[in-house]
């Protein structure tokens, strides 16, 4: 059996916002997996987080595709 490291690359707790850089890792070829968790502070679910992740062979390449949107984005 083959297995597959993931690693998170991107967090963030807007929908959209991860919904579009799952897509601009996907045009580029990256395989990305969405997971939600919530952040709790004694138990008590105060926001949902999503993660992207990715294979750990494209971690590099993806960080890289993250920090130009990042830098193209800053105000």
């Amino acid at each position: 059996m083959d297995a597959t490291t993931r690693v998170a690359v991107y967090e963030s707790s807007s929908p959209q916002e991860i919904q579009l850089m799952k897509s601009r890792l996907e045009d580029a070829g990256i395989k990305c997996d969405v997971e939600n968790s919530y952040l709790s502070f004694l138990s008590t679910p105060t926001a949902t987080n999503t993660f992207i992740k990715v294979d750990i062979k494209d971690e590099k390449k993806a960080f890289e595709i993250i920090d130009e949107y990042l830098k193209s984005n800053q105000n």
